[in-house]
């Protein structure tokens, strides 16, 4: 997974994508456990797979595109 391990806590590299994707948010790099507890207060967000297939992040990240 060339590329992924440089965006996740140590604790979760060498991990299979399947083991990555229902890690909690605060797997990757960056977001802490506060973060964590936001994203799930505000979007019921807890897993990486959560994050990944939320309905206003993936509008979101459309119109940026769009936008290029």
């Amino acid at each position: 997974m060339a590329g992924i391990a440089d965006k996740l806590d140590k604790a979760y590299e060498g991990k299979s994508v399947e083991e990555l994707a229902d890690a909690p948010v605060a797997a990757l790099q960056g977001l802490s456990d506060g973060d964590a507890e936001h994203l799930k207060a505000a979007f019921n967000i807890v897993t990486v797979r959560d994050l990944g297939t939320n309905k206003f992040f993936l509008w979101a990240e459309a119109i940026a595109k769009l936008a290029e």
